[in-house]
């Protein structure tokens, strides 16, 4: 200890104060970081809706049948957009539709796996002449169970990039510009925290996912001049077919109360290292923050932790698999 005191003697007095006031600075803003946060949670509101368009303007929602994709529509449709409604199985749809007869709608029965270029021009003739205010990017797809990159499956690899990647930036691609032309609309697209903090056994859906991020974040600056919002939703688990998640907690929502977050902190998220970019569930938006303000996102130590648990999630996931081929 007297070596250290020494050390500090022989230090001379303005350095001494420097590194004091410089300390000073980076805690308390640690904590103003921290205390905004907790009023963005809890008790700021983020933007209204209505700044998009008003009632009877319309809402493009992907990936719409089921989990998120329904929920976003039912919540938009409560509160008076009307809504397109993009997925896979046209039954699905049909049955959302029925139920959201309160406002118009419209149904494209569409597999963005196929990549298929007649299917968005049937979106674009859909969408023609409509006035979209708001465009969710949900549609998404994941692995089937963790694992290894090398014995990942080529249609596996192929249908996760050309979903979640493709089928974003065509179906940006095809709303945007009306958006830009009406100087007013909203763009959100479903991230993950395996696109903020990398996950060994899903690295092909964590690199599609980071690359929506850096993507969405881009296009924000791009389009922040004609007026119209892009933010990324950062999430962690919640309750879907996605995650194979069915018991609910306070660290995994159902979709209803997530999504209802996500429509209200629209456009908060300023404490968090990338722009553009917000995480709404308040348990996942603490984890973040104390991650990037800690051991860093995309981390060694992160990517680790991710590592251990994903090699535990499939063992589990092959240990299941085992005990129903038995059953059969």
């Amino acid at each position: 200890m007297a070596g250290i005191a020494d050390v500090i003697a022989s230090i001379p007095q303005p350095v001494q104060w420097g590194l004091i006031g410089l300390g000073a600075f980076v805690l308390a803003s640690r904590v103003l970081s921290y205390v905004w946060l907790i009023l963005e949670l809890f008790i700021l509101s983020g933007t209204n809706l209505r700044k998009y368009g008003p009632k009877g303007s319309w809402a493009v929602v992907t990936g719409a049948s089921d989990g998120l994709g329904k929920e976003y529509a039912k919540q938009l449709a409560a509160k008076g957009f009307n809504v397109v409604l993009v997925s896979r199985t046209e039954s699905k749809l049909e049955a959302l539709a029925s139920e959201l007869s309160s406002v118009q709608t419209k149904i494209l029965a569409m597999d963005f796996s196929q990549d298929s270029e007649a299917d968005y021009a049937r979106l674009a003739e859909l969408v023609e002449g409509l006035d979209v205010a708001v465009l969710i990017n949900n549609v998404g797809q994941s692995h089937s169970i963790p694992t290894p990159f090398i014995s990942t499956e080529k249609k596996e690899l192929q249908d996760i990039v050309t979903i979640n990647c493709l089928g974003t930036l065509k179906t940006t691609q095809l709303i945007a510009p009306g958006m830009v032309q009406r100087k007013r609309g909203l763009i959100l697209t479903m991230g993950s925290f395996s696109g903020w903090m990398p996950i060994p056994y899903l690295a092909t859906y964590s690199g599609s996912k980071a690359f929506l991020q850096h993507w969405s974040a881009a296009l924000a600056g791009e389009l922040k001049e004609s007026n119209v919002d892009v933010y990324i939703v950062l999430s962690w688990l919640v309750c879907s077919a996605m995650s194979k998640v069915r018991r609910p907690s306070m660290n995994v929502p159902t979709p209803g109360p997530f999504v209802k977050a996500a429509l209200s902190k629209i456009g908060t998220g300023s404490t968090q290292n990338m722009a553009y970019s917000y995480t709404p569930w308040w348990t996942h938006a603490l984890v973040v923050w104390w991650i990037e303000k800690t051991i860093g996102f995309g981390s060694k130590i992160g990517i680790h932790f991710n590592l251990q648990s994903h090699k535990d999630i499939r063992a589990r996931a092959l240990r299941k698999a085992a005990r129903e081929a038995k059953k059969a």
